[in-house]
């Protein structure tokens, strides 16, 4: 585990700041191998036992296997010993500004070899039934990442506007109604016009970005294999924004418990550090 001083190395003020400005940073050698090996385990037990929750995010024709899965902390035991004794909630509360840390929800993505499907550029926020701005999401590789499959940022695209989410796979508007918001630019077609971040990623290393950062990442070429963890973090503004369709991941029922503009204190988002 870290201790204060190799955090305050590792997330010095000009770190915070550049998260402020651009949206995405990227911490290296932040979770130590012991961490990165139990989280392995997790990730394989997921994939053994997937839960109703998960999906095939890439199309039959595809050579790889795309494989997503959400909000397993509470049956996962490593997964649980990632989020709540690491240095995650530390290096969230820090880059968020924030003084509380509230998990909202893991996420499992993994590309196996081969896989061609592309994730497309898209904001996070949309798909949640969450309002606010001090929020953060981070996502770490078990495996190395190169450039080309690494996730992509548009750096400054967290300060809005919000853009129209769409299912992946085929392109359809099932959250917010069609022409409700503004259309995502063409960024591939022009992707010299747009401050795109990216980073080679090594296991322990891991990228932090606010929830409405425009971000998009590429398939997986030959023998890699691309297993990624992502956790969802909450700071001290945001409220729950209750949505007349099913969000993704959905948490049914919650309408009838949280308001909305309701704080997101609720043992489904426990607090991470107290």
């Amino acid at each position: 585990m870290h201790t204060t001083a190799s955090l305050d190395a590792l997330i010095d003020q000009d770190t915070i700041d550049a998260f402020q400005r651009d949206g995405a940073i990227c911490i290296r050698g932040l979770f130590d191998q012991a961490l990165i090996s139990g989280l392995a385990a997790g990730i394989e037990h997921n994939l053994r036992n997937p839960s109703p929750r998960a999906k095939v995010a890439s199309q039959p024709d595809d050579p790889g296997w795309f494989f997503e899965d959400f909000c397993n902390w509470q049956e996962n035991p490593a997964y649980r010993d990632f989020i709540f004794n690491s240095p995650l909630a530390e290096a969230g509360r820090r880059l968020m500004g924030s003084q509380q840390v509230r998990l909202y929800h893991d996420h499992l993505l993994v590309k196996e070899p081969g896989t061609r499907q592309r994730t497309p550029w898209h904001q996070d926020q949309p798909y949640y039934n969450v309002e606010g701005q001090q929020n953060i999401s981070m996502w770490m590789p078990i495996d190395p990442v190169s450039r080309e499959a690494t996730l992509e940022f548009i750096a400054g695209s967290h300060k809005g506007p919000w853009l129209m989410p769409r299912t992946f796979l085929d392109n359809q508007a099932k959250w917010f109604p069609e022409g409700s918001l503004g259309e995502l630019p063409d960024i591939e077609s022009q992707r010299d016009n747009f401050p795109i971040l990216g980073w080679a990623l090594e296991p322990g290393d891991a990228v932090f970005f606010n929830m409405l950062t425009l971000h998009a990442s590429g398939g997986v070429s030959g023998q890699n294999r691309r297993r990624a963890f992502s956790v969802r973090l909450l700071g001290d503004d945001m409220t729950h924004a209750p949505r007349t369709w099913t969000t993704s991941p959905p948490f049914p029922g919650l309408d009838k418990e949280l308001p909305a503009g309701a704080a997101m204190d609720h043992p489904l988002f426990p607090l991470m550090n107290s």
